[in-house]
């Protein structure tokens, strides 16, 4: 492959699409990050205009990435976060609103208590969907959407469609499972494995450039994180916050995931959580401007930072934040530092449910670039933190795939060569004692607030 060739990695977002172009070393050459509206229509709901997010957006950063002198595109590939759900017309354009992640119109009803929850999530979005627009000519996750905009082909990758039990049972999609929600088979997306070619995008003169089958957002950031040792623990940093632990063997623990890790025979513990950037946005939204990081270590309260219920470990979408040990003495800077750190006792408490010992944490996705943030989660774990050099990790790794499917790679974990670190941030020693006393009072308080 030339220096001038490229490919690109386009990620599908809670608030933007992303996208880079990268060479062959993994070194981003241009980039790109087209903005959307996240919807709340109510308190327990979550929606993307779905022709604007999933349709537009993913043509719009392609086109400026190659604008931006990329160079000859070879591949591109689509990385997406998991579940999401939108009916679309013989067009594909969307015909009602992409439902995303912990929407309440995903919610299983009378699922057996578990300690995961139930599978189902995606299915329901199904269930509502098709009861909306009973006559689509499709039912498509996001990423399908993006890559028949891209390329004429709704096609998903194996891991999003195995998101999406029991309509996927993992040889196709269930014809019963399906019907019951009002859709058949054939309304359902194209289910390819990652990094296989799909078709050539549309625009592309000389017919060279290749749409490639991406992944879940997690998984593209994982396989170009370098996380792959036992100890390794990967915390992405964006709307969401999750955090995942590589641990030897697979094994279960109440409240978190257990899913397999790229690396063989290894596998990961986990999970997901609403701490994240849509917490810390909301609390930059409400509380008045101030520097976290000017804040008296021995002078911050407590949050509980379930704005919209909470995921992993608790799968409760009814808890919500609390604010605790608030009196006259605390400014903004007080409340957004407890914020940061309310994020970073998530962190610390999965980490300790998993019970794996802890090698080192790696940081990745947008929120690395919040200063305030990446220092809380070291004061929080008292563990150093290693930022990822390319913040747009689900992009990147989405990059990586593509090149798998022109044959300029043959192993996805050979992407490890991909991974670097650019910059530590170190825990403070005058914030770890009082940041663990902290963590104390929001374990009794987390625990207060169990149904």
């Amino acid at each position: 492959m030339s220096r001038e060739d490229v490919t690109i990695g386009i990620d599908v977002g809670t608030t933007a699409v992303k996208a880079v172009a990268a060479d062959e070393n993994g070194r981003v050459v241009a980039r790109a990050r087209i903005p959307h509206q996240l919807r709340v229509p109510e308190p327990d709901q979550l929606e993307h205009d779905a022709d604007e997010a999933w349709r537009q957006g993913p043509v719009v950063a392609l086109h400026r990435v190659t604008e931006a002198g990329a160079g000859r595109v070879r591949a591109v590939a689509v990385a997406s976060m998991v579940p999401s759900m939108t009916a679309v017309d013989a067009a594909g354009r969307p015909l009602t609103p992409g439902l995303l992640y912990g929407d309440s119109r995903g919610r299983v009803v009378d699922a057996p208590e578990q300690p995961v929850p139930a599978v189902g999530e995606a299915a329901e979005f199904l269930r509502w969907t098709a009861a909306q627009a009973p006559d689509a000519a499709g039912y498509w996750p996001a990423p399908a959407v993006a890559n028949h905009a891209l390329a004429g082909q709704p096609v998903i990758d194996f891991a999003t469609a195995i998101t999406s039990l029991p309509l996927f049972d993992g040889a196709g999609w269930n014809a019963a499972e399906c019907a019951q929600r009002g859709a058949g088979t054939e309304q359902m997306p194209r289910v390819e494995t990652f990094g296989a070619p799909i078709s050539h995008l549309h625009g592309d003169a000389q017919n060279t450039a290749v749409l490639a089958t991406g992944a879940i957002d997690a998984l593209c950031e994982q396989i170009v994180a370098g996380a792959d040792q036992d100890g390794d623990v990967l915390v992405l940093c964006g709307t969401t916050l999750i955090v995942w632990t590589t641990i030897s063997a697979a094994r279960q623990v109440p409240g978190l995931w257990t899913i397999p890790h790229t690396a063989p025979g290894k596998s990961m513990i986990g999970g997901a959580s609403n701490a994240g950037g849509m917490f810390l946005g909301w609390v930059d939204r409400v509380v008045a401007q101030a520097d976290p990081m000017s804040c008296d270590p021995r002078r911050v309260p407590v949050w509980l930072p379930y704005i919209r219920g909470e995921r992993t470990p608790f799968h409760d979408p009814d808890r919500r934040a609390l604010l605790d040990g608030v009196d006259l003495t605390h400014d903004a800077a007080a409340l957004r530092r407890a914020a940061y750190e309310a994020s970073g006792f998530v962190v610390r408490q999965m980490l300790e449910l998993s019970g794996a010992p802890v090698r080192r944490i790696i940081a990745s996705g947008g929120g690395t670039r919040l200063q305030p943030w990446m220092q809380a989660i070291a004061d929080v774990t008292g563990r150093p933190v290693q930022l990822s050099a390319v913040a747009e990790g689900a992009a990147l790794g989405a990059a990586f795939l593509a090149r798998m499917a022109v044959g300029l790679e043959s192993v996805i974990t050979d992407a490890g060569r991909w991974a670097r670190v650019e910059h530590v941030v170190e825990p403070r020693p005058d914030w770890v004692g009082p940041t663990k006393d902290r963590y104390r009072r929001f374990l009794e308080l987390s625990r207060s607030r169990l149904v």
